[in-house]
């Protein structure tokens, strides 16, 4: 008697899977290595998205916020010389006193002229601004004088003389300088 089993077609004789067994098994990886590919995907996007909206947030807080500060420049260039216009009003008010008085004295006008040059020196010091009038032999200093001329002078050489007109700074910045005459060398 001959034995009529054959083995069956989807497995071969050493005991490993058939070939369509395999390709099933790859499916099925492929297939699990498609839907964790896809969630990873899924999560990729969502936090894409976040980033996104995070970067849109970030841009437009950082628009308002130069706009702000444009706006905020812009005003103080505005009302930059408020305070010390506030401080010249004394000055403009005293000046039209004096005006009003049509039978004033020299001596009341002088008076009057002392007083509002007081005010308005006062005015500048509030606001920072700095007289510069060097005294006669101080050395001269170009950045904050202007030599209009050289005399000879029993004094050391550039060095102050005199002073034709005062000059004037604003927070240790240079208004205008100081006109001066300086000793020439001998």
């Amino acid at each position: 008697m001959s034995d009529n089993t054959q083995p069956e077609q989807n497995q071969d004789l050493t005991g490993d899977p058939s070939p369509e067994e395999r390709e099933a098994a790859q499916a099925a990886n492929e297939a699990d290595a498609l839907s964790a590919a896809q969630a990873e995907l899924a999560v990729l996007q969502a936090k894409n998205s976040e980033l996104a909206d995070s970067y849109l947030r970030a841009k437009a807080e950082a628009e308002n916020a130069r706009r702000r500060a444009d706006e905020e420049v812009a005003k103080a260039r505005k009302f930059a010389v408020e305070g010390f216009a506030e401080n010249l009003l004394p000055v403009i008010d005293s000046l039209e006193a004096g005006l009003q008085q049509p039978d004033a004295t020299a001596a009341q006008i002088r008076e009057g002229t002392e007083a509002t040059l007081k005010q308005l020196r006062s005015a500048l010091e509030r606001n920072k601004v700095v007289e510069i009038n060097p005294a006669a032999s101080a050395k001269f200093d170009p950045h904050q004088h202007q030599a209009i001329s050289m005399v000879p002078a029993e004094q050391e050489a550039n060095t102050v003389v005199g002073v034709l007109q005062k000059g004037y700074l604003i927070a240790d910045r240079v208004l205008r300088p100081a006109l001066v005459t300086v000793a020439a060398p001998k």
